[in-house]
């Protein structure tokens, strides 16, 4: 069965791997992300492509009706545009914490609020919001981008009980280290933000791991993850839930199970 796909932050990294994926099965697909001219080897494979940016509603609004307006529905929404503000809390802004949460969460939801009509009325659909192992662990200097994850992890828990009435399914997708330029981008912010300053010696240790961790060769390869979004985007009868990539699954486990003092002195040994 062909579906109309709408996936978010498609213009690189787990997006435009799932976005390829999506079209190779054949449905139709629309990406959209604030760098359009960085979608055009997706356009040539047959991707439709449209600015948006989740800070703007207008930008989110337009989007959405461009989409139904030509196709008439919308069948599946990939929330994965989403990025890592990296700082000590006491060096990071509000307006940076804000901004962080108007992309990762009060965008997202948005965008969710004004396609799930459509979906309601066709009486299926599927929401599939790219959380992260962040979304159940936590580390030094990630409070934000924590704090983002784990709230869209309750969230989408809370509208998969409402829409069931609705037969729309809500899919999180939990990715552990993947091959992206996501890990170094945080690492840099991270240097940039805590860098000098009281937190100085800590924060300069966590961006070096960070940038090590992610140009390492454990990293899961970015089509892996392409490949499991497409199946929980598709899937008959997906879960609720897809760990994938390096230390997902061991990561959540760990701070499950050891709780939470044995888990921290893990987590502080790591900077030693």
């Amino acid at each position: 069965m062909q579906h109309v796909v709408l996936i978010t932050g498609a213009s690189s990294g787990i997006g435009k791997s799932t976005a390829k994926k999506l079209l190779e099965k054949g449905h139709i697909v629309y990406g959209a992300a604030r760098r359009t001219d960085e979608m055009q080897e997706l356009e040539h494979l047959g991707m439709h492509t449209h600015f948006l940016d989740l800070t703007k509603d207008e930008s989110i609004i337009s989007c959405v009706e461009h989409i139904l307006k030509k196709e008439g529905r919308i069948d599946v929404l990939i929330n994965n545009a989403g990025y890592g503000s990296y700082g000590a809390v006491e060096d990071v802004s509000i307006e940076e914490a804000k901004r962080q949460f108007e992309v990762n969460l009060f965008g997202l939801a948005r965008i969710t609020q004004l396609v799930l009509p459509a979906m309601r009325k066709n009486k299926k659909g599927r929401i599939v919001n790219i959380s992260s192992m962040a979304g159940k662990i936590y580390t030094p200097f990630g409070a934000w981008y924590h704090a983002t994850k784990h709230a869209l992890e309750g969230w989408s828990d809370c509208l998969r009980l409402e829409l069931k009435a609705f037969d729309i399914d809500v899919v999180i997708v939990q990715p552990g280290a993947i091959k992206t330029d996501w890990g170094t981008i945080a690492a840099k912010n991270l240097k940039e933000k805590s860098g000098s300053g009281p937190y100085a010696a800590f924060a300069n240790a966590a961006a070096e791991g960070m940038h090590e961790a992610y140009t390492g060769d454990c990293l899961t390869d970015v089509d892996v993850l392409g490949k499991t979004i497409a199946k929980a985007a598709t899937i008959k009868n997906p879960n609720r839930r897809y760990a994938k990539g390096f230390m997902a699954k061991p990561a959540m486990a760990l701070r499950k199970w050891l709780g939470d003092g044995i888990y921290e002195k893990l987590i502080m040994s790591q900077f030693k």
